[in-house]
């Protein structure tokens, strides 16, 4: 096992949020390869979330955004098990940014699951119609990664991170998971713009 030096933990525990125990550990496991151990630490918040999901989320906050220049305002619903996550610096803070994504990137739902069916075969009508001269063998697969895309702009768990591209929304709500032990639920938002 790898000596894992304070100042690594301390980089992680930066990084993530995550408590300075569970940061050595994953770099243990990780045997000191900070990128490895973040993955770790993901995965970590997936089986807390896969563990915890039939617990009930009765506390929570909803949280509210201006953006500057007072032409867009947001309102979230975040849920959580206890009110004690729910004050949480951690949680206002996944709160706000989720604000500033929903003001910046515009989504229509949650996630996927969400997304109106009529809608859904609408666009796979299109994109079948716009691929009709390519090889039928390449036309599933081309229209999966084209409504990957779809997703990823109208779904917020699917959208890019508005402060780190390389992460989803949804991955930084499983990293919220791992670092308060429960789970987290976004429940529901209101994104208002004026002229819209």
């Amino acid at each position: 096992m790898a000596q894992i030096s304070l100042e690594l933990v301390k980089q992680l525990r930066d990084r993530t949020g995550i408590g300075m125990m569970d940061c050595k550990k994953a770099l243990e496991e990780a045997n000191g390869d900070i990128e490895k151990a973040v993955e770790l630490l993901r995965k970590k918040g997936a089986l807390v979330a896969e563990k915890r999901s039939g617990n009930v989320t009765g506390e929570g906050l909803v949280h509210a955004y201006i953006h500057p220049g007072s032409r867009i305002g947001v309102l979230v619903e975040i849920n959580c098990e206890t009110d004690f996550v729910a004050r949480t610096a951690d949680m206002v803070k996944f709160a706000n940014d989720l604000c500033m994504q929903i003001a910046a990137f515009r989504p229509v739902c949650i996630s996927s699951a969400e997304v109106n069916p009529a809608l859904v075969a609408k666009e796979k009508e299109i994109y079948k119609e716009q691929l009709k001269d390519k090889p039928a063998s390449a036309i599933d697969k081309i229209i999966e990664g084209k409504m990957q895309k779809f997703y990823s702009e109208v779904c917020l768990l699917n959208q890019p991170f508005i402060k780190d591209e390389k992460l989803t929304v949804d991955d930084i709500l499983k990293g919220l998971i791992a670092k308060v032990g429960e789970i987290v639920k976004i429940n529901r938002f209101v994104r208002y713009e004026i002229g819209k």
